[in-house]
Protein backbone atom coordinates (compact mmCIF):
# COMPACT_ATOMS: atom_id res chain seq x y z
CA UNK A 1 0.00 0.00 0.00
CA UNK A 2 1.13 3.53 -0.76
CA UNK A 3 1.02 5.50 2.50
CA UNK A 4 -0.49 9.04 2.09
CA UNK A 5 -0.53 12.41 4.00
CA UNK A 6 -2.69 15.79 2.83
CA UNK A 7 -1.76 18.83 3.51
CA UNK A 8 -4.31 21.61 3.31
CA UNK A 9 -7.61 18.76 3.38
CA UNK A 10 -10.46 21.26 3.77
CA UNK A 11 -10.82 23.07 0.42
CA UNK A 12 -12.39 21.44 -2.51
CA UNK A 13 -9.03 19.64 -4.35
CA UNK A 14 -8.58 18.17 -0.91
CA UNK A 15 -12.25 16.76 -0.93
CA UNK A 16 -11.66 14.95 -4.49
CA UNK A 17 -8.40 13.52 -3.62
CA UNK A 18 -9.68 12.18 -0.79
CA UNK A 19 -12.94 10.60 -2.41
CA UNK A 20 -10.81 9.32 -4.78
CA UNK A 21 -7.71 7.77 -2.79
CA UNK A 22 -10.55 6.00 -0.64
CA UNK A 23 -11.71 3.88 -3.67
CA UNK A 24 -8.19 3.35 -4.68
CA UNK A 25 -6.71 -0.56 -4.37
CA UNK A 26 -3.44 0.85 -3.33
CA UNK A 27 -3.76 4.22 -1.28
CA UNK A 28 -3.65 4.27 2.21
CA UNK A 29 -4.62 7.66 4.13
CA UNK A 30 -2.16 8.21 6.76
CA UNK A 31 -3.12 11.55 7.83
CA UNK A 32 -5.52 14.50 6.63
CA UNK A 33 -4.17 17.83 8.03
CA UNK A 34 -6.13 21.16 8.55
CA UNK A 35 -4.94 24.03 11.30
CA UNK A 36 -8.76 25.21 10.82
CA UNK A 37 -10.55 21.43 11.43
CA UNK A 38 -8.61 20.00 13.46
CA UNK A 39 -10.36 17.48 15.60
CA UNK A 40 -13.04 17.38 13.47
CA UNK A 41 -14.42 14.79 11.29
CA UNK A 42 -13.27 14.22 7.45
CA UNK A 43 -16.84 14.18 6.34
CA UNK A 44 -18.54 16.69 8.69
CA UNK A 45 -16.62 19.03 6.24
CA UNK A 46 -16.78 17.46 3.05
CA UNK A 47 -20.10 16.35 3.50
CA UNK A 48 -20.10 13.72 0.50
CA UNK A 49 -18.42 11.26 2.43
CA UNK A 50 -20.59 11.08 4.88
CA UNK A 51 -20.43 6.93 5.64
CA UNK A 52 -17.39 6.30 3.40
CA UNK A 53 -14.77 7.11 6.04
CA UNK A 54 -13.97 8.00 10.21
CA UNK A 55 -10.81 10.31 9.38
CA UNK A 56 -10.90 13.27 11.18
CA UNK A 57 -9.00 16.29 10.70
CA UNK A 58 -5.06 16.57 12.30
CA UNK A 59 -3.72 19.24 14.00
CA UNK A 60 0.12 17.56 13.49
CA UNK A 61 2.11 16.01 10.63
CA UNK A 62 3.78 12.49 10.87
CA UNK A 63 6.02 12.15 8.07
CA UNK A 64 7.23 8.78 9.74
CA UNK A 65 6.97 5.63 6.88
CA UNK A 66 5.12 8.13 4.42
CA UNK A 67 5.29 7.28 0.56
CA UNK A 68 3.81 10.47 -0.95
CA UNK A 69 2.43 14.08 0.61
CA UNK A 70 0.07 15.87 -1.32
CA UNK A 71 -0.14 19.76 -0.73
CA UNK A 72 -3.98 21.27 -1.39
CA UNK A 73 -2.67 24.36 0.21
CA UNK A 74 -3.44 28.25 -0.97
CA UNK A 75 -1.17 29.61 -4.24
CA UNK A 76 2.34 30.89 -2.32
CA UNK A 77 1.83 28.60 0.75
CA UNK A 78 3.79 25.59 -0.71
CA UNK A 79 6.94 27.00 -0.95
CA UNK A 80 6.90 27.92 2.50
CA UNK A 81 6.15 24.49 3.31
CA UNK A 82 9.06 23.32 1.66
CA UNK A 83 11.56 25.81 2.84
CA UNK A 84 10.45 25.47 6.55
CA UNK A 85 9.62 21.73 6.97
CA UNK A 86 13.04 18.95 6.58
CA UNK A 87 11.10 16.07 4.77
CA UNK A 88 12.33 12.45 4.57
CA UNK A 89 14.26 11.74 1.87
CA UNK A 90 12.20 8.69 0.79
CA UNK A 91 8.83 11.45 0.69
CA UNK A 92 7.68 12.02 -2.57
CA UNK A 93 5.28 15.46 -3.11
CA UNK A 94 2.81 16.94 -5.71
CA UNK A 95 1.80 19.76 -4.87
CA UNK A 96 -1.55 21.23 -6.75
CA UNK A 97 -0.32 25.24 -6.16
CA UNK A 98 1.11 27.11 -9.30
CA UNK A 99 3.80 27.65 -6.95
CA UNK A 100 6.50 25.08 -8.93
CA UNK A 101 4.70 25.16 -12.19
CA UNK A 102 7.25 27.49 -14.03
CA UNK A 103 11.20 26.45 -14.19
CA UNK A 104 13.39 28.48 -12.64
CA UNK A 105 16.97 28.25 -11.16
CA UNK A 106 16.89 25.77 -8.14
CA UNK A 107 12.91 24.20 -8.78
CA UNK A 108 13.35 20.62 -8.84
CA UNK A 109 9.77 20.20 -9.47
CA UNK A 110 8.81 17.95 -12.82
CA UNK A 111 5.51 19.50 -14.26
CA UNK A 112 3.04 17.19 -13.99
CA UNK A 113 0.80 16.83 -17.26
CA UNK A 114 1.00 13.02 -18.21
CA UNK A 115 0.66 13.67 -21.57
CA UNK A 116 3.15 15.79 -22.23
CA UNK A 117 6.25 14.60 -19.73
CA UNK A 118 4.71 11.09 -18.50
CA UNK A 119 8.22 9.48 -18.87
CA UNK A 120 9.78 12.21 -16.78
CA UNK A 121 7.07 11.77 -14.10
CA UNK A 122 8.03 8.04 -13.95
CA UNK A 123 11.60 9.35 -12.73
CA UNK A 124 10.25 12.49 -10.27
CA UNK A 125 10.62 13.04 -6.78
CA UNK A 126 8.95 15.99 -6.75
CA UNK A 127 5.33 16.95 -9.09
CA UNK A 128 3.86 20.34 -9.79
CA UNK A 129 0.80 19.64 -11.11
CA UNK A 130 -1.05 21.50 -13.65
CA UNK A 131 -3.99 24.13 -13.58
CA UNK A 132 -7.37 23.34 -14.44
CA UNK A 133 -7.57 26.04 -16.81
CA UNK A 134 -3.83 25.41 -18.17
CA UNK A 135 -4.80 21.22 -18.29
CA UNK A 136 -7.64 21.75 -20.77
CA UNK A 137 -5.96 24.22 -23.01
CA UNK A 138 -2.90 22.52 -23.56
CA UNK A 139 -4.46 19.25 -24.00
CA UNK A 140 -6.59 21.26 -27.08
CA UNK A 141 -3.39 22.17 -28.08
CA UNK A 142 -0.31 19.85 -27.58
CA UNK A 143 -0.51 17.54 -30.84
CA UNK A 144 -0.04 20.79 -32.74
CA UNK A 145 2.95 22.39 -30.75
CA UNK A 146 4.67 18.51 -30.73
CA UNK A 147 4.56 18.69 -34.98
CA UNK A 148 6.03 22.37 -34.99
CA UNK A 149 2.76 23.17 -36.34
CA UNK A 150 1.80 26.61 -34.35
CA UNK A 151 2.68 29.03 -36.77
CA UNK A 152 0.39 32.64 -35.45
CA UNK A 153 -1.75 33.50 -32.73
CA UNK A 154 -3.93 31.23 -31.08
CA UNK A 155 -6.88 32.37 -29.49
CA UNK A 156 -8.69 31.15 -26.50
CA UNK A 157 -11.89 31.22 -24.31
CA UNK A 158 -12.60 28.88 -21.49
CA UNK A 159 -15.58 28.98 -19.34
CA UNK A 160 -14.90 27.45 -15.31
CA UNK A 161 -17.61 26.45 -13.06
CA UNK A 162 -17.42 28.45 -9.28
CA UNK A 163 -15.28 25.62 -7.74
CA UNK A 164 -12.58 26.77 -9.68
CA UNK A 165 -12.13 29.92 -7.53
CA UNK A 166 -11.69 27.43 -4.21
CA UNK A 167 -14.00 27.19 -0.98
CA UNK A 168 -12.97 30.22 0.49
CA UNK A 169 -16.56 32.24 -0.59
CA UNK A 170 -15.49 35.69 -2.52
CA UNK A 171 -18.06 38.42 -4.74
CA UNK A 172 -17.25 36.48 -7.88
CA UNK A 173 -18.25 33.25 -6.34
CA UNK A 174 -21.22 33.56 -3.97
CA UNK A 175 -24.02 31.83 -5.57
CA UNK A 176 -26.48 35.05 -5.66
CA UNK A 177 -23.85 37.26 -7.55
CA UNK A 178 -22.66 34.08 -10.07
CA UNK A 179 -26.32 32.00 -10.72
CA UNK A 180 -27.58 33.33 -14.17
CA UNK A 181 -24.93 35.21 -14.54
CA UNK A 182 -21.50 35.55 -16.69
CA UNK A 183 -18.43 37.59 -16.68
CA UNK A 184 -14.81 37.82 -18.03
CA UNK A 185 -11.88 38.08 -15.88
CA UNK A 186 -8.14 38.77 -15.87
CA UNK A 187 -8.75 39.07 -19.92
CA UNK A 188 -4.96 38.40 -21.84
CA UNK A 189 -3.84 38.33 -17.84
CA UNK A 190 -4.94 34.82 -16.19
CA UNK A 191 -1.63 33.16 -14.48
CA UNK A 192 -2.39 29.87 -16.12
CA UNK A 193 -0.63 31.59 -19.70
CA UNK A 194 3.02 30.96 -18.58
CA UNK A 195 2.19 27.19 -18.04
CA UNK A 196 0.71 27.19 -21.11
CA UNK A 197 3.39 28.95 -22.76
CA UNK A 198 5.98 27.10 -21.20
CA UNK A 199 4.70 23.53 -22.10
CA UNK A 200 4.11 25.32 -26.06
CA UNK A 201 7.96 25.82 -26.14
CA UNK A 202 9.12 22.54 -24.76
CA UNK A 203 7.25 20.74 -27.22
CA UNK A 204 7.88 23.58 -30.31
CA UNK A 205 11.07 25.33 -29.99
CA UNK A 206 10.02 27.64 -32.45
CA UNK A 207 6.91 28.91 -30.96
CA UNK A 208 6.65 32.69 -29.38
CA UNK A 209 4.05 33.06 -27.38
CA UNK A 210 0.93 34.54 -28.60
CA UNK A 211 -2.06 33.26 -26.67
CA UNK A 212 -4.69 35.77 -26.43
CA UNK A 213 -6.60 33.89 -23.54
CA UNK A 214 -10.05 34.88 -22.17
CA UNK A 215 -11.13 32.98 -19.18
CA UNK A 216 -14.86 33.55 -18.35
CA UNK A 217 -16.24 32.81 -15.16
CA UNK A 218 -19.47 30.29 -15.53
CA UNK A 219 -22.63 29.79 -13.85
CA UNK A 220 -22.24 26.35 -13.27
CA UNK A 221 -20.35 24.66 -10.11
CA UNK A 222 -17.68 22.62 -12.07
CA UNK A 223 -16.12 22.02 -15.58
CA UNK A 224 -14.72 23.31 -17.97
CA UNK A 225 -15.63 24.23 -21.60
CA UNK A 226 -12.82 25.50 -23.67
CA UNK A 227 -12.54 26.78 -27.20
CA UNK A 228 -9.03 26.90 -29.02
CA UNK A 229 -8.40 28.00 -32.71
CA UNK A 230 -5.24 28.97 -34.90
CA UNK A 231 -4.17 28.90 -38.53
CA UNK A 232 -3.90 25.50 -39.63
CA UNK A 233 -3.30 24.34 -43.53
CA UNK A 234 -3.70 20.80 -43.41
CA UNK A 235 -7.47 19.24 -43.71
CA UNK A 236 -10.01 18.41 -40.76
CA UNK A 237 -8.86 14.73 -41.63
CA UNK A 238 -5.38 15.50 -41.48
CA UNK A 239 -6.12 17.09 -37.62
CA UNK A 240 -8.16 14.25 -36.30
CA UNK A 241 -5.16 11.57 -37.62
CA UNK A 242 -2.91 13.93 -36.17
CA UNK A 243 -4.50 14.13 -32.44
CA UNK A 244 -5.18 10.72 -32.85
CA UNK A 245 -1.40 9.75 -33.06
CA UNK A 246 -0.65 11.80 -30.30
CA UNK A 247 -3.18 10.64 -27.74
CA UNK A 248 -2.71 6.83 -28.34
CA UNK A 249 -2.21 5.08 -25.70
CA UNK A 250 -3.01 8.12 -22.96
CA UNK A 251 -6.43 6.96 -21.04
CA UNK A 252 -8.02 9.69 -20.56
CA UNK A 253 -7.96 12.05 -23.17
CA UNK A 254 -10.62 11.19 -25.92
CA UNK A 255 -11.19 12.66 -29.07
CA UNK A 256 -14.82 12.42 -30.95
CA UNK A 257 -16.09 13.74 -33.57
CA UNK A 258 -19.39 14.52 -32.25
CA UNK A 259 -19.83 18.53 -30.60
CA UNK A 260 -19.00 17.38 -27.14
CA UNK A 261 -21.21 18.61 -23.94
CA UNK A 262 -19.78 19.80 -20.81
CA UNK A 263 -21.41 17.09 -18.48
CA UNK A 264 -20.14 14.31 -20.21
CA UNK A 265 -17.19 14.95 -18.86
CA UNK A 266 -17.76 16.37 -14.73
CA UNK A 267 -17.18 13.96 -12.30
CA UNK A 268 -14.57 12.03 -13.96
CA UNK A 269 -11.27 12.63 -15.46
CA UNK A 270 -11.26 12.81 -18.52
CA UNK A 271 -10.61 15.17 -21.62
CA UNK A 272 -12.70 15.32 -24.46
CA UNK A 273 -11.49 17.06 -27.62
CA UNK A 274 -13.37 17.52 -30.84
CA UNK A 275 -11.90 19.48 -33.93
CA UNK A 276 -13.46 21.54 -36.94
CA UNK A 277 -11.64 22.87 -39.64
CA UNK A 278 -13.15 26.15 -41.00
CA UNK A 279 -11.15 27.89 -43.71
CA UNK A 280 -7.79 27.93 -42.75
CA UNK A 281 -8.05 27.59 -38.89
CA UNK A 282 -8.44 24.52 -37.04
CA UNK A 283 -10.84 24.75 -33.68
CA UNK A 284 -10.42 22.88 -31.01
CA UNK A 285 -12.64 22.50 -28.54
CA UNK A 286 -12.04 20.90 -25.17
CA UNK A 287 -13.95 20.02 -22.11
CA UNK A 288 -12.57 18.95 -18.43
CA UNK A 289 -13.73 18.99 -14.84
CA UNK A 290 -11.48 21.07 -13.07
CA UNK A 291 -11.52 19.41 -9.90
CA UNK A 292 -10.47 16.31 -11.57
CA UNK A 293 -8.76 16.73 -14.32
CA UNK A 294 -7.94 19.63 -13.79
CA UNK A 295 -6.91 18.59 -10.15
CA UNK A 296 -7.03 16.01 -8.07
CA UNK A 297 -7.47 13.36 -10.11
CA UNK A 298 -4.65 14.36 -12.30
CA UNK A 299 -2.84 14.42 -9.11
CA UNK A 300 -3.61 10.75 -8.16
CA UNK A 301 -2.59 9.67 -12.22
CA UNK A 302 0.61 11.51 -11.69
CA UNK A 303 0.83 9.02 -8.17
CA UNK A 304 0.31 5.79 -10.24
CA UNK A 305 3.02 7.17 -12.61
CA UNK A 306 5.26 7.62 -10.12
CA UNK A 307 4.74 4.57 -8.10
CA UNK A 308 4.48 1.99 -11.17
CA UNK A 309 0.84 1.60 -10.92
CA UNK A 310 -1.77 1.45 -13.33
CA UNK A 311 -2.14 4.74 -14.83
CA UNK A 312 -5.96 4.70 -14.10
CA UNK A 313 -5.81 3.00 -11.05
CA UNK A 314 -8.71 4.83 -8.91
CA UNK A 315 -9.77 6.77 -11.69
CA UNK A 316 -12.67 5.10 -13.14
CA UNK A 317 -15.72 7.40 -12.60
CA UNK A 318 -18.95 8.22 -13.98
CA UNK A 319 -19.45 10.94 -15.63
CA UNK A 320 -22.41 13.21 -13.72
CA UNK A 321 -25.55 12.44 -16.53
CA UNK A 322 -28.55 14.52 -15.95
Amino acid sequence: MTKIGIIGGAGYTAGELIRILLNHSQAEIAFVHSTSNAGNKVSDVHTDLLGDTDLVFSGEMNFDGLDVLFLCMGHGISIDFMEQNQLPEEIKVIDLSHDFRLKREGNNFVYGLPEMNREQIKQAKYIANPGCFATGIQLALLPLAAAGLIQGEIHVNATTGSTGAGQNPTRTSHFSWRNSNVSAYKIFEHQHLGEMNQSLMQLQSTYTPAMNFIPIRGNHTRGIYATAYTEYMGSEEDAYELYGKYYEGHPFVHITKKNPDLKQVVNTNKCILHLVKHENKLLVISISDNLIKGASGQAVQNMNLMFGMNENEGLYMKPQGF
